[in-house]
C-alpha cells in the first residue's frame, strides 16, 4: 500500500476528507497535515509494539582515548547491541579485519561505582545510557552513552540500534510514498490510522471499537511475524505443529 492509497482508504473508510480547520490562534491545519498525523501516530504505536528487524540499523564510529562518552545518532531510540572492535587494520580502517567483543549493558551508577575516577582506563567492558549530549556547554535533545572503564586508546564500536524509519507520509524524505510496513503489513498500518482518525473525529463508539478490534487483530499477526517468525527457523526451532485432538 502506497501513501496515496493509504490516504484514499482513510478518507473512504471514515467518509471524511478532513477539510482544513482553523484553530483559535488562527493557525490553519490542512487536510494533509491532519491525515499525516494519523499515519505517523499509528506508525509510532506499531513500531513501539513490534520489534521488526526493519526498524534496526547499525553505525560504526571511533571512540578516543580518555573520553568515556559516546554520542548517539540523531534518530536513536534504543540500543540493540554495542560491540567494541579491536585489532582492525587498513587505511581506511577495515573493521572486518578486527575482533568484535560485545559490551555489557549496565546502569550509570554501576559504572560510576566500578570506575570512580577518569583515570580508571582500559579496554571498555560496559556501557550505560547516560543522558543528553552536551555540546559547547549546551544540553541537546540527543542522548549519549557512558563507557566503563574509560578507553585507554582509540577504539571502534559497532552500534546496532532501533529507530523510526522514514514515515510513509514524509513526501520530502520519502518521495516514493512507500515503506516496509506499507509493502509488507499494510493491514496494521491502515487500521492503526483509522483508530487515530476516528478518535480525532470523536466517532461513534461502536465504530471506534470495531476498528480498534481490527487493529489489535492485525497487530497480533504483525507480532507473530516480527517477534516470532523472523526470530526463528525450522532447523533450530522445529516446524510449527498444530495440536491434534
Amino acid at each position: 500500500m502506497t501513501y496515496s492509497e493509504l490516504v484514499t482508504a482513510i478518507q473512504t473508510y471514515t467518509e471524511n476528507n478532513f477539510p482544513s480547520t482553523t484553530l483559535a490562534d488562527s493557525t490553519v491545519v490542512s487536510s494533509t497535515t491532519q491525515i499525516n498525523r494519523f499515519i505517523t501516530q499509528a506508525e509510532q504505536r506499531i513500531y513501539n509494539t513490534v520489534q521488526f528487524p526493519s526498524i534496526r540499523k547499525n553505525q560504526y564510529s571511533a571512540i578516543t582515548a580518555n573520553n568515556k562518552y559516546v554520542s548517539l545518532p540523531n534518530d536513536f531510540l534504543s540500543v540493540y547491541s554495542l560491540a567494541l572492535v579491536t585489532g582492525a587494520t587498513g587505511s581506511p580502517i577495515n573493521l572486518d579485519t578486527g575482533t568484535f567483543e560485545y559490551l555489557l549493558n549496565k546502569d550509570v551508577n554501576f559504572i560510576r561505582q566500578a570506575y570512580p575516577t577518569p583515570n580508571s582506563t582500559g579496554e571498555p567492558k560496559y556501557y550505560a545510557l547516560f543522558g543528553p549530549t552536551i555540546v559547547s556547554s549546551a544540553i541537546t535533545n540527543e542522548l549519549s552513552l557512558i563507557l566503563g572503564p574509560t578507553p585507554d586508546a582509540t577504539y571502534y564500536v559497532e552500534l546496532h540500534y532501533y529507530y523510526y524509519p522514514v514515515s510513509i507520509s514524509d513526501t520530502v524524505n520519502n518521495p516514493s510514498g512507500t515503506s516496509w510496513l506499507g509493502d509488507n503489513f499494510d493491514t496494521v498500518l491502515l487500521y492503526g490510522s483509522l483508530v487515530e482518525a476516528y478518535t480525532y473525529m470523536k466517532g461513534e463508539a461502536d465504530l471506534i471499537a470495531l476498528y480498534d478490534t481490527k487493529y489489535k487483530e492485525a497487530l497480533a499477526l504483525a507480532k507473530r511475524l516480527g517477534d516470532g517468525m523472523e526470530r526463528q527457523d525450522a532447523y533450530r526451532s522445529g516446524q510449527y505443529r498444530q495440536a491434534v485432538t
